[in-house]
């Protein structure tokens, strides 16, 4: 039996299809790629970090890593590790946890670096365009094997950097200068 590769001629398509699990998929040239889970040390940061907002913005503006956001070029979509989304996305994303690219672009978004090469580039080139490209106000990069945190904002359609933050430096964002921890505590996995 000759198994067919299931291919999509829209993202409309694709938002229609489903093969009855949980899985996540990037798609990628009109198919299918099945996104690889996570890393433990990956999630534990991510969802540190994810309590921390939700505590500033509430439970409801935060989104793990089930967030799926529609970008240009290819894969046409991205599952950032956490997204701050506006308080608008909240009742668009009851029925399908997606950002579409009419709907106006989330807050912020952070990725925690997998290692590897591809990976590297994956977070630090790709994504970073295709979440430019879409106007994502903040972009955090969180780099567990350099021990460093990127801070990139908006400034005339381009990312800028506000900052590398290592060690006990204090996180600067601009879209949530209220938030106050240090890039050790995030990048720490061995929290009580």
């Amino acid at each position: 039996m000759i198994e067919t590769k299931l291919r999509f001629l829209s993202y409309e398509d694709y938002l229609a299809y489903d093969d009855g699990t949980d899985n996540l998929y990037e798609l990628f040239n009109g198919e299918l790629v099945k996104v690889a889970p996570e890393s433990g040390d990956n999630v534990e940061i991510a969802t540190s970090l994810l309590i921390d907002f939700a505590t500033l913005v509430g439970r409801s503006r935060v989104r793990g890593h089930g967030l799926e956001i529609e970008v240009r070029g290819e894969p046409k979509n991205r599952y950032p590790d956490l997204t701050i989304v506006r308080e608008e996305h909240v009742a668009l994303l009851k029925q399908r946890n997606t950002i579409r690219l009419m709907m106006p672009p989330p807050l912020l978004v952070v990725e925690v670096v997998s290692p590897g090469n591809l990976q590297h580039d994956r977070d630090y080139v790709a994504k970073r365009r295709q979440y430019e490209d879409i106007g994502i106000e903040e972009y955090w990069i969180i780099d567990p094997l350099l021990k460093q945190i990127t801070v990139l904002t908006m400034k005339a359609e381009s990312y800028v950097e506000v900052g590398v933050f290592r060690d006990r430096q204090i996180i600067q964002s601009p879209t949530f200068p209220e938030l106050a921890i240090a890039a050790s505590t995030i990048l720490s996995t061995e929290k009580s």
